[in-house]
Order: structure tokens, then sequence, then C-alpha cells
């Protein structure tokens, strides 16, 4: 979506003009989502969390200036949430005791993505992104499955645009890692 675009859409949101709410969820409803499956793993947060960034654009839209960056205004409300869960998750996890047993849940039984991914290159990149760490992981979504540059990224993520580029250069090694040892090979581990 342009620039001229999106900044009109976020004006006539905050007009109240519920036809410009509608035009942004239809723009970016499934880029959203899929970045939060893949990062939350579990569809039931994912849409959790996707509900409450489209309640954040509402009851608190970005200004509609020069520098609006939409997508990336939403994909940094989309990870501050997913952060913020996941350290609840953590904290609820220590309030009962369990914070040393808590382990990495194994990705969950196939769903839509396994759908989409029909030949098994797909699906080896999805269980290797899988088996990333959440920041590698984050990077790689971004930038390469979101189209980000590795600037706005940064930004998404409140690092230094250098730190992004050393990020995403070390999530690329770890995901070719992954890819390259077959899952039979993994599991012996």
């Amino acid at each position: 979506m342009e620039r001229d675009a999106e900044r009109e859409l976020v004006e006539r949101l905050r007009a109240g003009d519920s036809s410009a709410f509608d035009a942004i969820y239809d723009a970016y409803r499934a880029r959203l989502f899929a970045y939060l499956l893949r990062m939350a793993r579990q569809r039931e947060v994912a849409e959790d969390l996707l509900e409450e960034t489209w309640l954040r654009l509402v009851t608190h839209p970005p200004p509609a200036g020069p520098e609006l960056n939409l997508a990336a205004w939403l994909f940094t409300v989309a990870r501050h949430l997913f952060v913020s869960w996941t350290r609840w998750r953590l904290l609820d996890a220590e309030r009962v005791g369990e914070l040393a047993r808590v382990t990495l849940r194994a990705p969950p039984p196939p769903g839509p993505l396994d759908e989409l991914a029909r030949d098994e290159r797909e699906r080896a990149l999805e269980r290797a992104l899988a088996r990333l760490p959440a920041h590698a992981r984050e990077a790689l979504l971004l930038v390469g499955g979101e189209g980000l540059t590795p600037t706005e990224a940064a930004a998404v993520c409140g690092v230094a645009p250098e730190a992004m580029r050393a990020r995403l250069m070390r999530a690329r090694r770890q995901l070719a890692r992954e890819l390259a040892v077959p899952a039979i090979e993994k599991e012996g581990r």
C-alpha cells in the first residue's frame, strides 16, 4: 500500500470512518496473522494477539504524518503484544513454581500452514523456522517474509539497524544449518 494511501486511511480512521478500518484490516490481516502464528506457534494466541493489535489501531491510531509507515507500525504493535504475552507466560509459570520445568513446546499439530506448504521444501522450511530462537525467527519473518527493510525491521524490534543486520546474518546462518541437517538426524541428537 502506498504511503499516501496509508496516510489517507489513517486520517479517515481518526475521523471515525469505519470503512477506513475495513480497508486497513483487509490489507494487513493475513500478513499480521501469519507473523503472529509463526511467532507464537499457537493459533488461539495468534488470534488473540491479532485482535488486540486491531483494538490498538482503533483506540490509538498512529499519527498520519509524512513519516507514517503503517505496516511497520502494525508489526511493531503486534511484536510488542507478542513480547508482552511471552513475558506474562513466563511470569505465570514462575508464580506457580513451574519455571524450572518450562520447556519449549513442540510445534502444534498440522494446521493451516501445513496445508499451504504442500511440497516438502516448504514444510522443511517451516520446521526449521520453528526451531529457531524467537529473535532469529522474528528477524527472518519481518525481512524475508513481510518484505520490511532491515532498517524498518530494526524499528519494529526496537534495535539499531546494525544490530538487526547482525541478527539477520546469524539467523540466516542458523536457518541454513537447520535446513542442512535432515529431521531424522535432529531427532536423534
